[in-house]
């Protein structure tokens, strides 16, 4: 299949980009950075340089990409989740779910494109029995810093999973770590990036259900879902 990855240079980008040329799909993989489009050429990919907050520009990547399926694993975090960088990190991560995804979406609508697989997070269940499963609602009384990020999940996946004829899956991930993640370990609900990377593959291939949350065994978020329907094993390492 031909495969359009938005976010192709990103923790996440990095694995999956030689998962998804190992399996034999062609790859065009995006990259803000002029500098890191030989990089992803030299692993297979071919690059394009764009601003996911241009649309137009947006729009013409994905048309002259032809993409079966496109894949947003799209972030603006700071380096190494550096703190005092954080909280203006968090609100730029919020915006790129909302009007990032916006702009893909529709761009992958005007493409004729039929499928749609991106990144979520799985820490924000509102509070409740746990361990939480897919349909828990998400904690949409939030404060702070977690309600921006709250809003733009939901953002994110309201465009994801209702934008038809777009059939879309959300992969609810646990706090990452593992190569350029800032992290050599992270708390529960937490997922390994190559784990995170191969479930991406597996959706792409296997998912029956619209959001699967992606995490290592824990007390907070069932991950039961993943395990049956897509064989999805955290303890993946690349």
């Amino acid at each position: 299949m031909r495969i359009f990855l938005a976010g192709a240079t990103g923790a996440i980008g990095q694995r999956l980009v030689p998962r998804l040329i190992e399996a034999g799909h062609d790859v065009v993989g995006t990259t803000r950075s002029a500098s890191r489009a030989e990089g992803l050429r030299a692993a297979g990919v071919s690059p394009v340089v764009v601003d996911v907050y241009d649309a137009p520009s947006i729009h013409r990547a994905v048309a002259d990409a032809r993409p079966d399926v496109v894949i947003q694993q799209l972030t603006d975090l700071p380096q190494n989740l550096e703190p005092s960088q954080m909280t203006e990190g968090i609100r730029r991560n919020a915006r790129i779910r909302r009007e990032g995804t916006q702009h893909l979406v529709s761009a992958a609508l005007a493409a004729g494109v039929r499928r749609m697989i991106a990144q979520s997070i799985a820490w924000i269940y509102a509070p409740g029995p746990e361990p939480h499963d897919e349909d828990d609602p998400f904690d949409l009384h939030a404060q702070g810093l977690r309600e921006i990020t709250v809003g733009g999940v939901v953002a994110l996946e309201r465009l994801v999973l209702h934008s038809p004829p777009i059939e879309g899956v959300v992969l609810r991930y646990g706090h990452l770590y593992g190569p350029n993640t800032g992290a050599d370990r992270a708390d529960p609900p937490a997922i390994h990036v190559d784990a995170a990377a191969l479930s991406a593959l597996l959706a792409m291939e296997k998912a029956r259900s619209p959001i699967y949350n992606i995490a290592e065994p824990n007390a907070y978020a069932s991950t039961e879902r993943a395990r049956r329907e897509l064989g999805f094993d955290p303890a993946v390492r690349r």
